[in-house]
């Protein structure tokens, strides 16, 4: 009789956990998990993209949901470490029972959490990892940014056509796939289009001292300096090279872009620098417009480019739900992967064989502590 009765227990719990597994999502609501750095060092990557992803999720329940259910969004916060991003993630997936997940916003966080998503095969869609070894991790791993080969082309373009110079310096961050994947992109590209990288220097994340290194290209006379790094490091680095009389412009990538930028005396050290991004909020197109109205009445603030390009991996993991009619990772997967012209606020967006977004890039120029657009490079 106790074998039995064990038996039967062991079988009904099969069957229970079955049931469970093909209705993950299943109920009244669509669990859709998101993992990004609401503390730490760059907090306002995280808070401005779970900002653009609220939007999203309030939009589409507003207008009935997805399949007839509410969007849930289930938000933890990585506080900036690798190492914690991959524990929330699991959580997401394994406590939580997302059908995807979105995040993280740095590469390198993204690198740490893809392969979670891609053993547990949970679609995961980052915002703005442009490092290409992100959506390398596997089959379940998007982007709707663009990466940083194409990144390093438009910023050597905007250099060498723009700019007018041939001779720059580089000075990486040691510590970010961002920050050394971009500078090696842009070094390889400079160079083939007729460039010289006359010095490269490094630091780490957090330094406060950069007078070293900023002397050290100083002696090599470059006609810029480009600075591959976080916003969080590169007011500091600029107030520092105009101390040490430095004149030339700084430009970077899209890890610039945050409020935080210009505090201070890195106003006046940026003004004339450069960084290219996704999106302007100087494009009088009506869904750029209509989404900085948006947001701006619900968090009484203007929107980076991390708001509207987590608004756009929102809308177009919905748009995979919608097509797909079901809640499977799996049939998500596939209709993320057949994303073709995708109306987002950051432009339209086609995802690639390697799942990467096919989209254009802006350069903005600092004035007067404001990022002002200067010119759209097409892919």
């Amino acid at each position: 009789m106790k074998k039995l009765l064990l038996s039967s227990f062991v079988a009904i719990a099969a069957i229970v956990f079955t049931f469970s597994a093909c209705n993950k999502g299943s109920g009244d609501e669509i669990l859709i998990g998101e993992y990004g750095s609401l503390t730490g060092s760059e907090a306002t990557f995280g808070i401005s993209s779970t900002n653009g992803l609220k939007l999203a999720v309030e939009e589409i329940n507003s207008s009935g949901g997805l399949l007839g259910k509410k969007v849930k969004l289930i938000t933890y916060d990585d506080q900036g470490k690798p190492s914690e991003a991959q524990t929330v993630v699991q959580r997401l997936i394994k406590n939580d029972n997302v059908v995807a997940v979105i995040g993280e916003v740095a590469s390198s966080r993204s690198k740490a959490a893809a392969p979670k998503c891609q053993e547990n095969k949970i679609p995961m869609i980052t915002p703005a990892s442009t490092n290409p070894e992100v959506t390398a991790i596997g089959d379940y791993i998007f982007r709707v940014c663009f990466i940083d080969p194409f990144q390093a082309t438009v910023l050597t373009k905007f250099a060498i056509n723009s700019l007018k110079v041939k001779k720059v310096a580089i000075l990486k961050d040691v510590k970010n796939a961002y920050s050394t994947g971009l500078a090696d992109f842009f070094e390889k590209e400079f160079k083939a289009a007729g460039g010289e990288i006359v010095e490269i220097q490094s630091y780490s994340a957090g330094d406060k001292d950069f007078k070293a290194q900023l002397t050290a290209i100083k002696s090599r006379n470059p006609e810029a300096i480009f600075i591959p790094g976080y916003y969080t490091d590169v007011g500091l680095i600029a107030i520092q090279a105009r101390e040490i009389g430095i004149t030339v412009p700084l430009f970077g990538g899209d890890g610039w872009e945050s409020e935080k930028l210009t505090e201070g005396k890195a106003k006046d050290a940026l003004e004339g620098c450069y960084f290219s991004t996704h999106v302007s909020t100087e494009n009088p197109d009506p869904a750029v417009q209509n989404f900085i109205k948006k947001y701006k009445e619900k968090y009484n603030m203007m929107p980076d480019a991390m708001s509207f390009l987590a608004y756009d991996a929102g809308m177009i993991l919905f748009d995979a739900i919608k097509r797909a009619g079901v809640t499977e990772p799996e049939k998500i997967k596939n209709e993320l992967a057949k994303t073709v012209n995708f109306a987002g606020v950051t432009g339209k967006i086609s995802i690639n064989e390697q799942r990467n977004a096919v989209k254009p890039a802006v350069i903005l120029e600092i004035k007067g502590g404001l990022f002002k657009y200067k010119e759209t490079v097409q892919p």
